[in-house]
């Protein structure tokens, strides 16, 4: 299978960091400051967890003036109530939903995250955001995700590796990373090889930051498995509130699901686009060849956004995407690339950023191998249970 988007070489036209460079970062714990503690306490407020009567147990995000965006304690919020959940009998599934019909979640906070210098930093952060992941993807009891609103990089992280994706026509999926000089990381890579064309669909969404606001391609794309009108979430929770959980709570669900589950009003757009997307990722194209088909065919809504070369990384396992993935964040999240996009995206908002080196063509591919290289001396890979991320 063709290596699309997570696995083929990914980063931004901002190029790589070199090996040596976390050679020379040693790592040390970070005490807790005063503003850590605070943004702990936070987190209780931004990512609540209920169980109710019936066993379903419920974790909202409520942080809507981020757009819901995920910071390192809400993640490790989030992580701790699937952990207590999973072993608890009582409970006999999860629901996860937002506070706000705007967003589930835009993604992580990467504001916040680009504020942080240090390798031991960022191997904190990403250490919790992908050990969740890989948690979601293996977890003992049904998941639910009600993706409403806009749902974008690690917000699909949080929901594209669950049992149950619910999507209304409202959702707005995407992932833009490479517009903020990052990747498309949150194990995109092993959600795109699965994806019509032979993964062809998938590489095209992660180089080109392409968004689907439609039902239907959603479901296509294979990141949702369900349609429920917006006007009908209330309902579809309410059923699931009040259900008795008698055999195999898989069954119940499904049977609810369908019963709230509305007619996709038009046909995909991706599936239409199809035979073009499939011939811009044709075998053995380099990365500037594959641009020019897609701006050719006019696919391309961000030429300068794009994911850099392909490669061979395993998209087998999504354990195995994580563990690449963790290098390249690893190494990607300490070049000035990441910063500078995250400034001219989120920050200045001039949407101009200054990338090094500037254009593909000047791009040295030692460094875009050397990003998937084990980590340098006293850095270990990111590591998964022998059944996570199966």
């Amino acid at each position: 299978m063709r290596s699309p988007v997570g696995a083929s070489r990914m980063l931004g036209t901002s190029s790589l960091v070199s090996t040596r460079f976390l050679d020379t970062l040693g790592f040390s714990s970070p005490r807790r400051s005063f503003e850590a503690m605070a943004a702990a306490a936070a987190a209780e407020d931004f990512v609540r967890g209920s169980v109710h009567r019936n066993g379903v147990a419920v974790i909202t995000l409520d942080r809507p003036k981020a757009l819901n965006a995920m910071n390192l304690d809400m993640d490790l919020r989030y992580a701790s109530f699937l952990d207590l959940w999973e072993s608890d009998p009582n409970v006999k599934c999860v629901l996860v939903e937002s506070s706000s019909p705007r967003a589930f979640s835009a993604g992580g906070d990467v504001k916040r995250i680009t504020a942080k210098k240090q390798l031991s930093d960022m191997i904190e952060v990403f250490t919790a955001e992908y050990s969740l992941i890989c948690k979601i993807s293996e977890y003992k009891k049904p998941y639910i995700c009600f993706m409403d609103g806009i749902t974008m990089g690690f917000g699909i992280g949080l929901s594209g590796h669950g049992r149950f994706r619910v999507v209304t026509e409202r959702t707005v999926l995407a992932m833009p990373e490479n517009g903020i000089g990052l990747f498309p990381d949150v194990g995109f890579s092993y959600i795109a090889a699965k994806s019509p064309g032979g993964g062809s669909v998938g590489a095209y969404l992660g180089m080109t930051g392409s968004r689907i606001s439609t039902p239907s391609d959603a479901l296509y794309v294979g990141l949702g498995t369900h349609y429920v009108p917006s006007g009908k979430l209330g309902s579809l929770k309410e059923a699931l509130l009040t259900n008795s959980f008698s055999g195999d709570p898989y069954d119940d669900i499904e049977t609810l699901l369908a019963r709230y589950s509305g007619d996709l009003e038009s046909e995909a757009r991706l599936k239409l686009l199809l035979p073009h997307i499939v011939s811009c990722f044709g075998a053995n194209k380099s990365v500037i060849e594959i641009m020019k088909d897609l701006e050719r065919h006019k696919l391309n809504p961000n030429p300068k956004w794009l994911t850099l070369g392909k490669g061979d990384s395993d998209l087998s396992t999504l354990s195995s995407v994580m563990k690449t993935e963790y290098r390249i964040a690893l190494r990607s999240s300490l070049r000035n690339d990441f910063a500078e996009g995250v400034r001219a995206v989120l920050v200045d908002k001039d949407q101009k950023p200054e990338w090094q080196p500037p254009t593909l063509d000047e791009v040295d591919h030692r460094e875009v191998d050397s990003l998937f290289e084990p980590l340098g001396q006293g850095v270990e890979d990111l590591r998964v249970g022998a059944l996570a991320c199966s």
